[in-house]
């Protein structure tokens, strides 16, 4: 009986379905069901039909990572393509982790339950640093050399994308290749290049085709790297290991999204995922330069999907599909220019049936009653959420977050009097400069909403829930200089906001509180802004047993700081140092050379203004704050008007959509 998987992958041709193996094992396991594939839209091709296949990961749970859109678009970008095979693999839970070691079944895809060792690519896209030790989990089942230069030609190019591929360094000693920024021309050019050294006759071996990626400017390839340290640990230099590679690796920017109007037929899942919707992104970026937001940041500049395009593709996908809910996506949807126009218009497409529309949480300077009225015209009316992020108005300062108090009961005082029961408020703990008092507002804000809401009502029946997150300074942002708070003093701030929630005897009550220890923060801020050496934890933390680290369930603080300690004995840092330690202006920082657009002076600048307390407009509707984002990659921003009308309603109105 083995305990480990082994580290060679399968013979080429050797990728037969493992499925009359694994069916033995799903009924011994939770949620079989997730591990079977056949979903509404799957893609079926033949493997012998393709000379170049890849094999997508979202390195999570099928519920979370089946209705992920990014996956979703490259799935369907890829199999579109001639001589091109895509198939999807998730997380397994532990549970089948161990049967399928116990019995050899290597990881697998759930489109073929292919194995995938057989794949030339394995595309990785983490939305999340604590999705790091499920792809050692996966590569270690697929029979992958952890380490890659460990690896030879038979094995898979492990290739991460995603936000967190902004800084690939922690995991840079398990991954091949790390693409920037928007995937869909990328994974086109990387599949030509791996399609034209297969065609020379494998020039070079694997060697020679990691150096042809690296060449190429698509994708990021750490071998071709080498890491210099100064002597108390800071980076002295990253530069090219040989000639003709370049200093620093650019993001991919898509421009015109009608053009890429994906995905045309979104998949539905078999089993329950954490959203049951069809989803449609109304547009790419934001300038509205939230200091904490690296989302925001690193998807510059705004790019606008048009009103017919957006109105199509919800035509067509609910066609496809079947759901009864639309999600309208972006960083910040009701921003879209031309939102209202695009939301009455759908409501009345279908209205009357059994198609709803939503969107995520709102801009408390962005919600309008009318907004709100069209999404919810179809009689759903489920709570509103907003996301002020600072408690107090001088954290909005500090964050850019352009809300006031006022701003806030304005809207919320709307929503209540306009028939809304429940309103949900996220913010952060954390913050660079935050003191007790600051987090203290939250409670007496709270208490505010619940008396206003009271007020315009006449109701007692309202609710107001608060949501805390704990902030983690992320690369490319104006905080990636910032120290940590420290987990013990995160944990106090936040022991001292409930009992001010509970303790309020007139309001608290109405109030909701839920909010996670500071523990999971601290090892997200590692693995966010780690360098090299970081990779030596996560396998540590692997080793002994690490899965699935973003479920509170499954976390252990005590075992990823016991491998900080253990992994790190020998150098000059520690998880303190990586963590809760403000970074100088002269420092080399782990992700500097990769190229977001965003000027280094500049996000310093904005650094120096948070610390004053100074604020930034929204570059959309001002003139350009010189963040470097369109000048330096080429890219503008996309806005509408859009030329593009919007069809006539009565075709849709009679087809109902009411499936």
């Amino acid at each position: 009986m083995t305990t480990t998987m082994p580290t060679t992958s399968p013979a080429p041709g050797a990728a037969d379905s493992v499925f009359p193996a694994l069916e033995a094992l799903l009924p011994l396991v939770q949620k079989p069901i997730q591990y079977v594939g056949g979903e509404v839209n799957a893609v079926a091709t033949e493997w012998d039909e393709a000379d170049v296949r890849w094999a997508l990961m979202y390195p999570d749970a099928y519920e979370v990572g089946a209705p992920n859109q990014g996956v979703q678009i490259l799935y369907e970008v890829l199999n579109e393509q001639p001589g091109v095979l895509c198939e999807r693999t998730y997380a397994v839970w532990p549970d089948l982790e161990a049967l399928m070691r116990q019995h050899g079944v290597p990881q697998f895809t759930v489109d073929a339950h292919r194995p995938v060792g057989a794949f030339d690519l394995l595309g990785l896209s983490f939305s999340t640093e604590l999705g790091y030790t499920n792809m050692l989990t996966a590569l270690d089942l697929a029979g992958i050399p952890l380490i890659a230069t460990d690896r030879d030609e038979s094995h898979p190019i492990v290739v991460a994308g995603g936000h967190a591929a902004f800084n690939p360094e922690p995991i840079a000693d398990f991954l091949d290749a790390a693409v920037l920024g928007d995937g869909e021309e990328a994974v086109l050019q990387l599949t030509e290049v791996v399609r034209e050294w297969k065609r020379s006759g494998r020039p070079d071996g694997r060697r020679g085709l990691l150096e042809a990626i690296a060449r190429s400017g698509v994708a990021y390839v750490p071998s071709m790297y080498d890491v210099e340290y100064l002597p108390d640990g800071r980076i002295r230099r990253v530069v090219p290991a040989q000639s003709g590679i370049p200093w620093r690796v650019a993001k991919h920017t898509l421009m015109d999204l009608d053009e890429w109007p994906y995905p045309k037929a979104p998949l539905v899942p078999l089993a329950e995922t954490v959203h049951e919707r069809m989803s449609v992104e109304i547009f790419r970026g934001c300038t509205r330069g939230c200091r904490f937001c690296q989302a925001g940041m690193i998807t510059r500049p705004v790019r606008e999907r048009s009103k017919a395009g957006i109105a199509a593709m919800v035509d067509n996908g609910l066609a496809k599909t079947g759901y009864e809910e639309v999600g309208l996506l972006s960083l910040s949807s009701a921003d879209h220019s031309e939102i209202a126009e695009v939301t009455t218009y759908l409501a009345d497409c279908y209205e009357g049936s059994q198609t709803s529309l939503s969107l995520p949480s709102t801009r408390v300077d962005a919600f309008n009653i009318d907004l709100a009225n069209e999404l919810s015209r179809n009689g759903r009316r489920s709570g509103l959420t907003f996301a002020p992020e600072g408690g107090s108005e001088r954290m909005r300062k500090v964050i850019n977050k352009q809300v006031t108090e006022e701003d806030l009961i304005r809207t919320v005082a709307t929503a209540y009097g306009a028939g809304w029961r429940q309103v949900k408020l996220y913010f952060m703990c954390g913050l660079p400069t935050e003191t007790d008092e600051d987090v203290l507002q939250i409670a007496r804000l709270a208490a505010e909403v619940i008396r206003v809401g009271r007020e315009v009502s006449g109701r007692r029946d309202i609710r107001c829930t608060v949501s805390i997150g704990g902030f983690v300074p992320k690369p490319h942002t104006p905080f990636q200089w910032a120290a940590q708070l420290d987990h013990e003093t995160t944990d106090a701030r936040l022991a001292k906001l409930r009992d001010a929630i509970r303790t309020n005897r007139e309001y608290g009550k109405s109030i909701g509180f839920r909010y996670h220890d500071g523990k999971p923060g601290i090892i997200e801020g590692l693995l966010s802004r780690g360098d090299r050496r970081v990779g030596r934890v996560i396998l540590q933390a692997w080793r002994e047993g690490a899965r699935f680290d973003g479920w509170s369930e499954h976390f252990d603080f005590e075992r990823w700081a016991a491998a900080a300690e253990t992994a790190l004995a020998d150098e000059p840092v520690d998880l303190d140092w990586f963590t809760t330690r403000e970074r100088e202006h002269a420092e080399v920082l782990p992700w500097d050379h990769l190229d977001s657009g965003l000027d280094r002076e500049w996000l310093w600048e904005d650094w120096q203004d948070a610390l004053d307390e100074e604020g930034v407009e929204d570059c959309r509707w001002t003139p350009c704050f010189d963040c470097g984002v369109c000048d330096q990659m080429g890219t503008s921003i996309q806005v509408g008007p859009t030329d593009l009308g919007l069809p006539e309603i009565a075709t849709r109105a009679a087809a109902g959509h009411s499936a």
